[in-house]
């Protein structure tokens, strides 16, 4: 059996082969065009295990090395701080410690979605960028207008669209807004396909995902886009042991620094997904508006520290009623908070 640390780039991979004493093999450097070539490297080893560190581009890889190792391991960068922190650093280095830490078993592994996870969070994400770049564009339309004087409320009704036909511009604004118009009615009609999509994809749930959804939707405040973006982001909360690990995993848990008995609280870690943080902080701010009860909750906390960090806290506590139910299965009933 030997062990081959694999330091995944753009271009190339760097290779490092060691034996169960941690004695390197061979190193190599493989062209990420030529599969053929890497496969025929790998067929060649006989019985082996291979670690990947979990970077944006690792999946093909992954499905090329699968039938041909006895064990595929994906890496967690960030808890691997012995590569990152290393003086000596480079593509060799962080392959033999890589290979190194695989032949003694103390690879921090990372979560791989499965199929059906990983399309679905694809579709979520690009729902979020077109969103973005369709309010990018009303609000680059209204910079023009400020410019005259000329912006109104209910711009984009159907209104507000015939009085943006009509202002007097001057050609070139006339022109960029007419071009940001098209962008924006393009994006719509984007929106729309992804919402479908969605839809269809969410009517081929299996069981399990389906009263996922269920639950969570009867959570107050938590919408479609809600439910979707924490069950495409989070992908299985099995994999977490508790609903405090999910917060921490969203990046929404609060930091601490003590010293000499003194305890001083920071900021949130803001790690994980932002796309997270976001639809959570979203519906808390819709919770808060909707609920007395949370309404009550956030006051009390915004009198301590402010609304920024109100607002955060109810979207910490939202994640865990999800979490709950989730878990449970059941819908949500209303406790006392």
């Amino acid at each position: 059996m030997v062990y081959v640390g694999i330091d995944l780039h753009k271009k190339t991979i760097v290779l490092c082969v060691v034996d169960q004493q941690r004695v390197v093999q061979t190193r190599k450097t493989l062209s990420c065009a030529e599969p053929k070539k890497i496969v025929a490297f790998f067929s060649e080893l006989g019985e082996f295990q291979a670690v990947v560190e979990a970077t944006a581009s690792y999946e093909w890889l992954w499905l090329l090395l699968e039938p041909l190792a006895r064990r595929l391991v994906l890496a967690h960068p960030k808890k691997l701080r012995i590569i990152a922190e290393s003086r000596r650093k480079s593509d060799r280095i962080d392959a033999q410690v890589l290979a190194e830490f695989l032949a003694r078993d103390e690879i921090p592994e990372s979560y791989r979605p499965t199929p059906r996870q990983r399309q679905h969070r694809v579709l979520v994400r690009q729902r979020c960028y077109v969103r973005r770049r369709a309010a990018s564009a009303k609000i680059k339309m209204r910079r023009v207008l400020a410019d005259y004087n000329a912006d109104r409320p209910k711009l984009f009704s159907v209104e507000g669209l015939k009085y943006l036909s009509r202002v007097k511009l001057a050609a070139a604004d006339r022109f960029v807004i007419d071009q940001l118009r098209q962008e924006w009615e393009q994006r719509l009609e984007q929106l729309e396909a992804i919402n479908q999509r969605l839809r269809e994809f969410a009517k081929r749930a299996p069981a399990a995902e389906r009263e996922a959804r269920a639950a969570m939707a009867s959570v107050p405040s938590v919408g479609t886009v809600t439910v979707d973006v924490v069950l495409s982001e989070v992908a299985d909360v099995q994999r977490f042991r508790s609903s405090k690990d999910v917060v921490a995993y969203a990046g929404l848990a609060p930091g601490f620094r003590e010293s000499a008995g003194k305890r001083h609280d920071l900021s949130i870690s803001k790690e994980g997904s932002r796309l997270l943080r976001w639809a959570l902080v979203e519906a808390a701010w819709r919770l808060v508006r909707l609920s007395n009860k949370w309404q009550s909750v956030f006051e009390k906390l915004s009198q301590r520290r402010g609304k920024r960090k109100a607002i955060v806290a109810v979207a910490r506590r939202l994640l865990t009623i999800l979490v709950a139910v989730w878990r449970s299965g059941q819908c949500y009933r209303p406790v006392t908070v």
